[in-house]
């Protein structure tokens, strides 16, 4: 790759979302009780589902992918992030910005498609509830784990070991952890290999898993209107009202981030992204646990169980 009189660069300035002290040690209280909130709701939720046999299903198989991804999701990011809120340099090593891209770029585009699996698990479950374990044995749902983690992680790294990218242009990044968008801004040589690759994945993430996870919705709809038990109708709708939520949390803020952006990067887009990657991942769990009478449940015998132990 030809550079030219340019230097390489080899560490990255992050701009971060303020330089006013007041507005900083703001923002880390803030953030820093979200992160905790964050770390204790989802380790809660795993804990729960893997010590309660009654939620050993598919369903909460899934639910505990999601509770990891966004444990790994969020700390990408709001570490990095409370460290920088009090830091002059806030400075970050080339392999380290490209490590914490791959990084989110895996755990995002897996969410995707995890959000996606699970809409078809409440698919098969209220239209073809008599087929449901044979469609969704552990077989099937280990598999569909195996090919969703590994699938993405190669399309994730395989372009940044394939072909790396090399910086050198101007070293400082208008955001607070390293975004694809804004790296290819800053980025030397011809970049239409991995603009492609983006396409590609963000096709299948962006794309094609919020249309599966409508058409999975529209026929439940259709199934549960034909259930003529109003009680039946309310508990039918109940075990998706959390799943709805967590999709719109996820996907508004993620398509209004990567789809129909302009050519240059919005400095505002760094103010989205708190939405998906220190906000939502906060919000999974309170809404599985607020809004889900199993898991509820779930925890009141633990604590009974625990209190027992205790006295």
């Amino acid at each position: 790759m030809e550079l030219g009189n340019h230097t390489t660069v080899t560490k990255f300035i992050l701009l971060g979302l303020s330089q006013n002290l007041t507005i900083c040690i703001f923002l880390f209280v803030m953030f820093l009780k979200l992160y905790i909130l964050t770390i204790l709701g989802n380790i809660f939720l795993i804990f729960t589902i893997i010590v309660s046999p009654k939620l050993h299903t598919p369903m909460y198989y899934f639910l505990c992918n999601l509770s990891f991804l966004d444990l790994c999701y969020s700390s990408t990011s709001v570490p990095k992030l409370l460290v920088d809120l009090f830091s002059k340099k806030r400075s970050i090593s080339v392999s380290m910005c490209l490590t914490q891209m791959t990084t989110s770029i895996t755990l995002g585009s897996t969410e995707c498609i995890l959000l996606a699996v699970m809409a078809y698990d409440r698919y098969i479950a209220i239209c073809y509830p008599l087929r449901y374990t044979a469609i969704m044995s552990w077989r099937v749902c280990r598999y569909i784990t195996v090919i969703m983690w590994l699938g993405i992680f190669i399309l994730s790294t395989f372009p940044t070991i394939s072909r790396p990218l090399v910086f050198c242009k101007q070293n400082q990044l208008n955001h607070f952890f390293c975004d694809i968008l804004l790296l290819l801004e800053v980025a030397c040589g011809d970049l239409s290999f991995y603009k492609i690759t983006i396409l590609v994945v963000g096709f299948f993430t962006l794309v094609a898993s919020p249309i599966f996870i409508i058409g999975s919705y529209s026929s439940i709809i259709i199934s549960v209107l034909k259930i003529r038990s109003s009680q039946g109708r309310s508990k039918a709708f109940s075990t998706c009202a959390s799943h709805l939520t967590v999709v719109l949390l996820f996907f508004g803020p993620s398509m209004t981030m990567y789809i129909g952006q302009s050519k240059r990067f919005s400095p505002y887009l760094k103010y989205i992204s708190i939405i998906y990657m220190v906000v939502t991942p906060v919000l999974n769990p309170l809404i599985y646990s607020l809004r889900n009478n199993e898991v509820k449940k779930a925890f009141r015998k633990i604590l009974s169980r625990c209190s027992t132990n205790f006295t």
